[in-house]
């Protein structure tokens, strides 16, 4: 099979992923380098890039039912604030695609499968934070949708190291390749 690869790099907004976060996840900032690694190697090689955010209405109406006593309290990723916006060492160029969702996983209620079957993309290289919640989901949907799933793990964060590296474990345990950001580029020579 010839892989035609994209790039989805998850969540990386100023809410979670900057350093004035709102709702930080603790392994976002050790993330950004290896990310920007993966941007340049894509670009380079004129690759389909998907920049997936968490986006919400400003009055909360489509955030989940257990994460609304937070999002009332601390607002995140509100339609249209600096928070939603993706980090200024991510920002999309011209050309890539930015697709917002209101749950974990990228596939539920989006364009995405139609998208990437549209571009011909029949492999996911995944990046971006959390682990064990967008990442996840979003790499376990992707499988169950035929995609080649390519886990990037040290442009993956979560919480806490331990919590990252049991929820690589079980996604390795399923099929899901699992490559380090300099493994990249001869994988992609490869195809």
């Amino acid at each position: 099979m010839t892989r035609k690869p994209a790039l989805l790099i998850i969540d990386m907004q100023n809410d979670f992923a900057s350093s004035h976060a709102v709702n930080p996840v603790a392994g976002a900032q050790a993330i950004i380098n290896p990310l920007v690694q993966l941007l340049s190697l894509f670009r380079k090689k004129q690759l389909p890039i998907i920049h997936i955010v968490r986006v919400h209405e400003p009055d909360g109406s489509d955030v989940e039912w257990f994460r609304a006593e937070k999002f009332n309290s601390i607002p995140f990723a509100v339609r249209g604030t600096h928070g939603a916006a993706v980090i200024d060492e991510l920002t999309p160029a011209p050309g890539e695609y930015l697709l917002e969702k209101i749950r974990m996983s990228a596939f539920i209620g989006t364009r995405l499968d139609l998208m990437l079957r549209t571009l011909g993309v029949n492999t996911v290289v995944v990046g971006g934070i959390q682990t064990p919640n967008c990442i996840r989901t979003t790499v376990f949907d992707a499988m169950a949708y035929n995609y080649e799933t390519i886990l990037v793990d040290d442009a993956t964060g979560a919480q806490t190291k331990d919590i990252h590296e049991a929820n690589v474990l079980d996604m390795k345990n399923i099929g899901i390749k699992i490559l380090n950001t300099a493994d990249i580029a001869p994988w992609l020579e490869s195809r």
